[in-house]
């Protein structure tokens, strides 16, 4: 048993796996599509297009199907983010993206405060995410270390660099404005409003320096009615809708399912769970918000797809790697299910039949999420996190972790 823990914990290995499947997922996808208009490839050519629309200022949100299929909804700046991938040759441009994606994803969690251990832990449980995730050229990896450092930064007093995370992140996907959840964590919330403004001034200016003034302004301007116009088209979709809104409605065969009666009660809980304003500058109630709120932004989102919940399983990992031990026999339960119906039932390693029949058209990759996410907010608002005399399990856990990867 020590032999085989030592094989599956070993950090050299998983590594090879977490970068080498990624690099095989789309080497493969490339073999198999060059030259097609396959979902694999088609991703890529709608980010490279964002920076080739943004300097020649064409509409960086209407259909250009002589070149892909589907539609750009990514930002100006994330043309900017593109740009060094984009001037390359398509095959080297997509490898190295996705190589990219992969190792953002991975630093960021080497960077959480975790024991080396809890590091390999999550990186072993989301392995066949990021092959996915790479798979299909998603750009949620990158989103994902957008908002775990914006948390990694906070907590660091480094709220300058903060406010660069959150607004990166949002200025590309919507999802990346979750990193305001980590607000009240901040010493120096002053400095990160102002730090917050800055960065939105400089993102909102810089694409301009590719374009123009008035190109920038318009396509922020035509960017609201797109993200608008694609949320009621994914709540018609067989592939998106895949949130708490939709489970539901599939389930219960509800046509024009309220969305608000669902959405507004999650805030009030998620708002809620926030409150223990004492447990503040605790770690592992820090560690906990930080896996509600990429559940949450997952479960609750009207855009999310299957790719996605790459976002909403790092924090069920991260909920995992800080659970007290031993385990109960409810959290080893919940961790199964969510590895079984959230993590493999997209891919080829769950039942082909079982995937069609019942977890796509009724959406239950959302339920172990959705009942994990419970878990940690009843622990948010009921759990007695352990406090020392003159020092918090903050700094007693903090000092631990820098000591150990040091």
């Amino acid at each position: 048993m020590q032999k085989l823990k030592q094989i599956i914990f070993n950090r050299p290995l998983i590594l090879i796996l977490w970068f080498g499947l990624s690099l095989f997922t789309i080497v493969k996808g490339i073999l198999i599509y060059s030259g097609s208009k396959s979902s694999n490839y088609n991703n890529y050519i709608i980010y490279k297009h964002n920076f080739l629309n943004l300097i020649h200022q064409h509409s960086l949100f209407g259909p250009e199907p002589q070149y892909y299929f589907d539609l750009n909804h990514y930002g100006p700046v994330f043309g900017l983010i593109i740009a060094p991938f984009a001037l390359l040759p398509d095959e080297a441009g997509v490898i190295l993206w996705v190589l990219f994606l992969a190792w953002s994803l991975y630093y960021a969690i080497i960077k959480l405060p975790l024991t080396r251990t809890q590091q390999t832990v999550l990186l072993l449980l989301n392995i066949n995410s990021m092959m996915g995730s790479s798979g299909q050229v998603q750009v949620n990896p990158l989103i994902i270390a957008f908002v775990l450092f914006s948390f990694i930064f906070i907590r660091k007093q480094q709220d300058f660099w903060a406010a660069l995370m959150i607004i990166l992140g949002t200025a590309i996907k919507l999802y990346g404005v979750v990193g305001l959840a980590f607000f009240f964590f901040s010493d120096h919330k002053i400095k990160l409003i102002l730090s917050l403004l800055f960065w939105g001034a400089v993102l909102f200016v810089l694409p301009m320096a590719v374009s123009s003034p008035a190109y920038i302004v318009q396509m922020y301007h035509d960017w609201l009615p797109d993200l608008i116009a694609k949320n009621a088209a994914n709540m018609q979709s067989t592939r998106a809708y895949v949130c708490v809104m939709g489970m539901l409605s599939r389930i219960f065969n509800i046509a024009n399912f309220p969305t608000l009666s669902v959405l507004i009660p999650g805030m009030i809980i998620f708002a809620l769970s926030m409150t223990r304003i004492k447990y503040w500058r605790n770690l592992q109630y820090q560690l906990l918000l930080v896996a509600s709120t990429l559940i949450f932004s997952i479960i609750f989102s009207s855009s999310s797809e299957p790719p996605t919940y790459i976002i909403a399983f790092i924090g069920v990992s991260i909920w995992f790697v800080n659970l007290d031990r031993p385990i109960t026999p409810y959290e080893r339960f919940l961790i199964i299910f969510a590895l079984v119906l959230t993590n493999f039932s997209p891919s080829d390693l769950f039942p082909r039949y079982l995937r069609l029949k019942y977890v796509l058209p009724y959406n239950l990759i959302v339920l172990p999420c959705l009942l994990i996410w419970f878990k940690i907010v009843y622990e948010m608002l009921f759990k007695n996190f352990r406090t020392y005399p003159g020092q918090t399990e903050w700094h007693l856990k903090t000092s631990e972790v820098d000591k150990a990867n040091a």
